[in-house]
């Protein structure tokens, strides 16, 4: 079998812990090139993973090198300045979540996306944790049978935790300095508070924005922030109500992560581990109280594959042609708009107390 040949881009922090070593450990690919500005870094990572061809930028890298892919992680902030020119080779493009600093980079990278063919996949890893797809499964299982009667409801709630849970542990670090990178603009009609408050709101809960697009299976809208700054209640398009519980309470060491989806007469709950958890996958718990039948629970078990390999896995298929539920840059784009509009609906509900 012929191994897809990807280029990696970006070897900082999250680059290497939550993406290239799972590459690397990924039969059907082969990590030929990396590029980083840091050249002592980009030397004793691709010499602990078996890199030979090592440049210090992304341009570089595709002018020399015949590639079938490209991984590409960098802060969201900088997306808008670093991403187009990876576009306009027209390969398909993993690269960190959210999209952009704002809705108008997302549309811009997703237009770029479109002009050059080059399909743009963004890291919701839990959409490829085996419980999250078993979850999305039952779902559309219930949905077709009507066996539960219909769906009635989602919440997920996210209190923060210990999300590395070592994950870290691997990470290779020198004491180059590089230049600073220039960032995006801040969003249109936002100042600097609320846009440092944005910042924060899409880096932490987006994932969530995105993971209840992804079980409803429909898009939705923000209907209510109470002031308080934890719940965002929400209706689909069909007309189901959810809510993201966010910040409730803070645990140091543990990571509580659930999303629980309400049918008439049965639930489905999702239990996440740590981001970067490694070998641990979520757990789902199905519970149904069919009209005329026995009630029952059940829990199965998976292999024991954390997210973010499954999804590098998933981006491989998607380059060869088989389509998984990987995040694309529209939907992508559409959970900057929620995270906007909650917080505009959260600012203006605090300007009333």
């Amino acid at each position: 079998m012929n191994k897809t040949r990807i280029g990696f881009v970006g070897t900082g922090l999250m680059g290497q812990c939550a993406h290239l070593w799972n590459y690397i450990a990924i039969e059907e690919c082969e990590v030929v090139a990396l590029a980083e500005l840091r050249p002592e870094l980009a030397r004793l990572v691709g010499q602990r993973y078996g890199i030979s061809k090592v440049y210090t930028s992304g341009a570089e890298m595709l002018a020399a090198e015949s590639l079938d892919a490209i991984v590409s992680t960098h802060p969201f902030q900088r997306l808008g300045q670093l991403m187009p020119p990876l576009l306009e080779h027209g390969l398909p493009v993993m690269t960190e979540k959210p999209i952009g600093r704002s809705v108008e980079v997302g549309e811009k990278l997703a237009r770029l996306s479109k002009k050059y063919q080059a399909p743009l996949y963004l890291g919701y890893h839990k959409r490829s944790d085996p419980a999250s797809i078993f979850a999305r499964e039952q779902i559309e299982r219930w949905q077709s049978s009507g066996e539960v009667g219909p769906m009635t409801y989602v919440r997920i709630s996210i209190p923060p935790g210990d999300f590395v849970a070592g994950g870290f542990s691997h990470y290779l670090q020198t004491e180059e300095e590089v230049a600073p990178l220039q960032e995006d603009p801040i969003p249109d009609g936002m100042d600097e508070e609320s846009a440092r408050r944005y910042d924060a709101l899409v880096n932490y809960y987006i994932h969530q924005v995105d993971l209840i697009r992804y079980l409803l299976g429909e898009d939705y809208q923000v209907s209510f922030a109470d002031p308080g700054g934890i719940l965002m209640v929400i209706q689909s398009e069909s007309g189901l109500s959810g809510a993201l519980e966010m910040g409730t309470y803070q645990t140091s060491r543990a990571w509580h992560e659930t999303a629980l989806v309400a049918f008439q007469r049965g639930w489905i709950l999702l239990e996440l581990p740590p981001p970067l958890a490694v070998n641990r996958s979520g757990r789902v718990t199905v519970y149904s109280d069919p009209e005329g039948g026995t009630p029952q629970s059940v829990t199965p078990d998976f292999p024991n594959v954390h997210a973010m390999r499954n999804q590098a896995r998933n981006f491989i298929k998607e380059v060869n042609g088989q389509a998984t539920g990987l995040c694309r840059a529209n939907d992508a784009v559409k959970d900057l708009v929620t995270m906007r509009d909650y917080l505009n609906q959260l600012l203006e509900n605090q300007k009333k107390i």
